[in-house]
């Protein structure tokens, strides 16, 4: 079963949403800030008092300027960086509907991937262990320290019944 092995840390609540719509994924290019130049799913920061899914919906539509439809909790990761003492805690959903075009945005650039074109040497090393899972639907939980040039020193990722 998936514990939290560092609950003493500070915590940080963010989000993760990714569009799929069989056989295709929208992801963004990460254009500033932390994960630049990585393509990614839409999300950031849960503002206080937010609740999680609603800022998930905030940052798709501030990302990829699309308003996303129904969303499924599909994981719940845990990243560390070896040095740093915050958690980040990563609620990832599962939308295939939406309204508008995805547009590129201060922040990121949107593009559809076919499944067997995912670019997972341009995406955190993490995602190609928890991707297929997604894909698949499957529901998560996950843990992954990384270390020096963003290697994973540690991980622990199990498929779960329920988020």
């Amino acid at each position: 079963m998936f514990v939290k092995k560092y609950s003493k840390k500070m915590r940080k609540l963010l989000t993760l949403c990714i569009i799929f719509k069989p056989p295709k994924v929208l992801l963004g290019m990460k254009k500033r800030g932390f994960g630049a130049g990585r393509w990614n799913g839409f999300g950031g920061k849960v503002s206080e008092g937010e609740a999680v899914e609603d800022a998930a919906r905030r940052e798709v539509k501030e990302e990829a300027g699309i308003d996303v439809g129904n969303m499924e909790k599909v994981g719940l990761i845990e990243f560390e960086f070896q040095d740093n003492p915050e958690v980040q805690e990563v609620h990832i959903f599962k939308s295939n509907t939406f309204s508008g075009e995805p547009h590129e945005t201060e922040e990121m650039k949107p593009q559809w991937f076919e499944i067997d074109e995912i670019p997972f040497d341009d995406m955190w090393p993490d995602d190609k262990y928890w991707m297929p899972l997604f894909l698949n639907s499957k529901k998560f939980k996950g843990r992954f320290l990384f270390g020096e040039s963003d290697g994973i020193l540690e991980q622990d990722l199990v498929e779960v019944a329920e988020v």
